[in-house]
């Protein structure tokens, strides 16, 4: 198994990202509003989007499989109003440290799945607390054995499932316990008093195709049909992780001049067919599990954005905002490509021009272009579809962060929550 990307690069088709383009520009208004409102920079959450994703994610896979749960994966983006708005939706929670399962906890969640390599004792502790609500998914040997110590302690019963390492190789090796040991590891849980067998999980990263994880899938059902009786009973899920890229396909930067590349991704519903395929042939004769899936990025990419003001034009090709990267945490725009929409003076041409943000350092791109008539100082500027691994990953660095709104419903477009940047509690409504 190989968790590196594949990559396929073709140029971005102009019918796509003018389809693209046009979309946000059609609704401009709503956020040059938002800005008016409640001054920029600014995160813009589309609860709406978050509801559809979430939506089309569980109907693919809900119409193929006789059995499924959904985990979001807080990781991706830990705004709480994200994960509330996904608990909402019948999804639990995924989570990776004890900082997002306190999170998951305030919110209420009543379906936890705690997955992660290096648990501490401390984390350990609060699943076991939280026992009616949480599974911990066993990342090794040590970590089985810490949980015996504290299990026998708290004399409480703690479900447990097995997260299998499907990459050996490299850095992935930090995940999960090898295949091979399985039967050890299950010994192991099933002979202690306060541990319980509930399932299996594995992840691939970077999905833009289901390939990987039929193949993981194979190596599972010889593993499975290897097991004794009393495992394939005891077995009450099967998680295949997350990491599925969402629909658009991952855009990178093209070579100076050209047009920017596309990895192209698989609908879900491709997914949704291949996984059940292999699922119902190879896993469900063998064991009668609940097919569980953890997307993150898929659900909550498309439903954030960054809006933000030009505060000097220092010349025709170069622009400094109102706001710097660590807003997203990474240099991320030095390779990925996602167009800048000059929400102000709006056109369907795209113009060569350095959008950097306002951080002491040339690290500091937005982009290298702008959809727009022209650019000048106190333009709003839109960087679209900034929800996975970018709010989870700001920081305070030289630049406040921005605030975040909440767009309730994209028919009414007037319907604000204003969040400060760095605190999930509601401090005003429009």
């Amino acid at each position: 198994m190989n968790n590196n990307k594949k990559y396929d690069f073709t140029p971005i088709s102009k019918v796509l990202l003018n389809d693209f383009v046009q979309g946000f520009f059609e609704r401009k208004q709503v956020f040059i509003n938002a800005v008016k409102n409640f001054g920029s920079p600014l995160y813009i959450l589309e609860t709406d989007v978050l509801k559809k994703r979430a939506n089309q994610f569980r109907t693919a896979f809900e119409k193929k499989l006789p059995r499924t749960a959904f985990y979001f994966a807080m990781k991706s983006n830990n705004l709480a109003c994200v994960s509330k708005t996904l608990l909402e939706q019948g999804f639990g929670l995924d989570v990776s440290s004890g900082l997002e399962l306190e999170a998951a906890l305030r919110l209420k969640a009543k379906n936890i799945i705690f997955s992660g390599p290096g648990k501490t004792n401390v984390e350990l502790e609060l699943a076991a607390n939280n026992n009616d609500r949480v599974t911990v998914l066993l990342d090794s040997f040590g970590e089985c054995e810490r949980l015996k110590i504290i299990s026998n302690r708290k004399k409480l019963q703690i479900k447990v499932g097995v997260r299998l390492n499907n990459n050996p190789e490299g850095l992935w090796r930090k995940f999960g316990i090898m295949p091979e040991n399985l039967p050890l590891v299950y010994d192991n849980i099933s002979c202690h008093p306060y541990l319980e067998f509930k399932g299996l999980q594995f992840h691939s990263s970077w999905n833009l195709a289901p390939d990987r994880q039929v193949e993981f899938l194979n190596v599972l059902s010889d593993l499975i049909s290897k097991m004794p009786d009393s495992f394939r009973k005891s077995c009450k899920f099967i998680d295949i992780g997350g990491g599925y890229w969402p629909p658009q396909g991952e855009w990178l930067l093209g070579e100076q001049g050209q047009m920017p590349c596309i990895n192209p991704s698989s609908p879900i519903d491709v997914f949704a067919e291949s996984l059940a395929k292999v699922i119902k042939e190879k896993i469900l004769p063998l064991t009668d599990s609940t097919i569980c899936f953890e997307p993150g990025r898929w659900i909550c990419n498309d439903a954030m954005h960054i809006l933000v003001s030009v505060t000097d034009k220092k010349a025709d090709d170069l622009v400094i905002t109102d706001a710097g990267t660590n807003a997203v945490g990474w240099e991320r725009f030095e390779t990925d490509y996602f167009p800048v929409l000059n929400l102000t003076q709006s056109q369907m041409t795209e113009r060569p021009c350095h959008i950097l943000g306002s951080l002491c350092t040339p690290h500091d791109v937005w982009g290298y272009a702008y959809f727009g008539k022209n650019i000048l100082e106190g333009d709003i500027l839109m960087i679209p579809t900034q929800g996975a691994y970018t709010y989870s990953l700001r920081q305070e660095f030289i630049k406040p962060l921005p605030k975040v709104l909440i767009l309730d419903k994209i028919e009414n477009p007037l319907s604000l929550k204003s969040f400060e940047s760095h605190c999930d509690l509601l401090t005003s409504e429009n």
